[in-house]
């Protein structure tokens, strides 16, 4: 099929170029069969594919959009619709919404479907013509060799390549043989584009050897038989008895168009020409294809499988790499962040039990990143290279909750379709964390207190018991004595948990960490947007480690990502971006007249102010001032002597 693309705007607005391909892509890059500099054309924008019924547009993911537009009527292609079939005249716009991208004119015309059929063999019936026993024993011959070259192809390319070459062996009258594939998108049932994959010519010698330019198909007799599922014989014929543009173009002699199968689905076309001198192929010759086609058919449908396994062990592999390297991420090796004397005292209890089999228990308020240091126990640990797994016990109503941690057979509950691991199966030999432990219903506690004295599971619906080697880290930001007291919680399961206690200390308490968290997460916030900040004024700073921060890291976390968003490319974060909470504490800075020193020295010039300030208010009653801190009597002794309040 000949098709025309007339640029029609852009750059190389007026040029005209025609294509004898099954597929031409049009992008910016220079791999593309039509180059377009435009800024608002991708990489590989579409491609103009020869299908088996017509001519179709496909979008290639373009996020600058593609349009195809049919006299008054536009349709956008993207995720919902990729393909559209062309219609000779159509135009396509590539980028822009408004009709401001560059637009495309397609022209084609479709072969006829008027072929000379000198012989049509259903799939049933091939292999059928003996010839004479010499005849009969070459063509085994060379089949069986055939045979042995599909079986040595380890890819799809290498299977193609053999099953060219077999084709010119088998039948020694043909000059050209060329294998399509279909490669059918699922969300486009009419689009079969044929693919041209593998073309071989006889050479001096008789030899087979790949052409210098592409080899187009016959389009009449592929759509024989890819329609029909049969096996073609077609020959040239008088002109005013035969019309095939294809075949009386490309001077051929005769044609034999044989299907690639599996199953009822047609995988492709092996297309034999002979184009040398006016001569027919015979019935015997399509019988050899045939059988030919059979044996590597198969081999094809194989080598695709194994290319799809491959792909996906290897879209595994990243996947695994990926998930591992958030992790690793996420540990307390990379992103536990401080060194507070708080924070080093936690990281030593961290490393007293890290490759103990005991059960921890987390406290903390919300925010303080207890599941970042359950996680950094577990890639501390010797269990590291198993899963850490995590489950919000708040999450789920007690029903389901049942199941995600302990599994369900098949048919247990209504919706029970299929039988489904639990986390503790699922975290076996790593470790489960259990957030927001103090959620759990009362009718689940017991049951992980099975698991925990026993390290047995047993899924809904079933009656066996399955074992378990799991490491439990719990965490809660309730105190589980008033809930034990109080009878929501089982005593027996809190000093089951409470094995090992840590606690997270609140930023309020390792004000000298917010500095290097906060740089920490405006790293991390401007490589995510892509927008480069040159860093945090130095009042911004010591506005943001004077707050109280009552929701804690999380808190500081999105404050700096909100700020990233509000600063401009490159520029430092002023104290005005702050948001109103902060801010407050910000105009405390200024009112302090603190100009000068380090940030420690404004930051305890701050402190001192908040800490005389609240004693005044409470007419220096230490025990009322302690608590508005949010502090104990004890820890506000000793801040007003680190800050030298008499």
């Amino acid at each position: 099929m000949r098709v025309a693309i007339e640029i029609l705007s852009g750059a190389a607005a007026g040029r005209r170029q025609e294509y004898e391909l099954d597929a031409i892509r049009i992008g910016r890059t220079a791999s593309n069969e039509l180059v377009l500099e435009e800024e608002h054309v991708a990489g590989e924008h579409v491609r103009v594919v020869a299908g088996v019924e017509g001519l179709f547009l496909e979008d290639r993911g373009s996020a600058q959009g593609t349009w195809l537009v049919r006299g008054s009527e536009r349709t956008a292609l993207g995720e919902a619709r990729t393909t559209a079939e062309l219609e000779s005249g159509d135009v396509i716009e590539l980028g822009g919404s408004g009709g401001e991208g560059t637009r495309l004119r397609v022209s084609f015309e479709l072969e006829p479907d008027h072929v000379e059929i000198v012989e049509s063999r259903p799939l049933a019936t091939l292999g059928t013509e003996p010839g004479t026993p010499g005849e009969a024993a070459e063509r085994l011959r060379k089949i069986l060799s055939a045979q042995r070259a599909l079986g040595a192809a380890r890819d799809l390319e290498s299977v193609v390549a053999a099953l060219a070459d077999a084709a010119l062996d088998l039948v020694p009258g043909a000059t050209h043989a060329t294998v399509a594939l279909i490669e059918g998108d699922p969300r486009a049932k009419n689009l079969d584009a044929l693919t041209t994959v593998a073309t071989r010519v006889r050479g001096p010698g008789g030899r087979s050897e790949a052409p210098e330019t592409p080899i187009p198909l016959t389009r009449s007799v592929v759509r024989k038989v890819v329609r029909e599922r049969t096996a073609v014989l077609a020959a040239d014929a008088p002109s005013e008895t035969f019309s095939s543009e294809s075949l009386l173009g490309a001077n051929i002699r005769s044609t034999i168009g044989v299907p690639l199968w599996k199953g009822d689905e047609i995988l492709g076309v092996l297309q034999v020409d002979n184009r040398a001198a006016p001569a027919m192929f015979h019935g015997r010759d399509v019988d050899s294809l045939g059988v030919l086609a059979a044996d590597a058919s198969l081999a094809v449908a194989n080598a695709r499988l194994i290319g799809r396994l491959q792909a996906a062990e290897q879209r595994l592999d990243r996947e695994n790499q990926f998930l591992k390297g958030r992790e690793r991420a996420r540990s307390g090796e990379i992103r536990i962040v401080g060194e507070s004397r708080a924070m080093g005292e936690l990281l030593r209890q961290l490393d007293k039990v890290v490759d103990t089999r005991v059960t921890v228990l987390i406290e903390g308020e919300t925010g303080t990143g207890k599941e970042l240091v359950a996680s950094a126990l577990h890639h501390r640990s010797k269990r590291r290279e198993k899963l850490f797994v995590a489950q919000n016990c708040a999450a789920f109503p007690e029903n389901l909750l049942e199941s995600e941690l302990f599994g369900h057979k098949r048919g247990a509950f209504t919706g029970a379709t299929e039988d489904k691991k639990g986390l503790f199966e699922v975290a076996d030999g790593g470790t489960l964390f259990l957030d927001e432990i103090g959620e759990m219903p009362a009718g689940l506690q017991a049951k992980l207190l099975r698991v925990l004295q026993e390290g047995e599971v047993r899924p809904l619906g079933s009656h066996q018991v399955k074992h378990v080697n799991v490491r439990v880290v719990a965490a809660t930001n309730r105190k589980l004595e008033d809930e034990v007291a109080a009878g929501r919680f089982r005593e027996d399961l809190y000093y089951r948990l409470k094995v090992f206690p840590i606690r997270v200390p609140p930023l309020r308490e390792r004000r000298d960490d917010v500095a290097r968290l906060a740089q920490h997460f405006l790293e991390i916030a401007s490589r995510e947007m892509g927008k480069p900040v040159a860093g945090l004024a130095q009042e911004t700073l010591a506005a943001l480690s004077a707050y109280e921060w009552p929701g804690n890291v999380r808190e500081l976390e999105n404050e700096i990502q909100r700020l990233v968003i509000q600063a401009d490319p490159g520029a430092f974060i002023a104290p005005d971006l702050l948001s109103p909470a902060v801010r407050r504490v910000e105009g405390m800075v200024q009112n302090l007249g603190a100009r000068s020193g380090t940030l420690r020295e404004r930051v305890e010039q701050v402190e001192r102010f908040i800490v005389l300030e609240v004693l005044r208010e409470h007419d220096n009653n230490k025990t009322s001032a302690a608590k508005t801190l949010g502090i104990t009597r004890e820890g506000l002794h000793k801040k007003l002597k680190q800050l030298g309040i008499g």
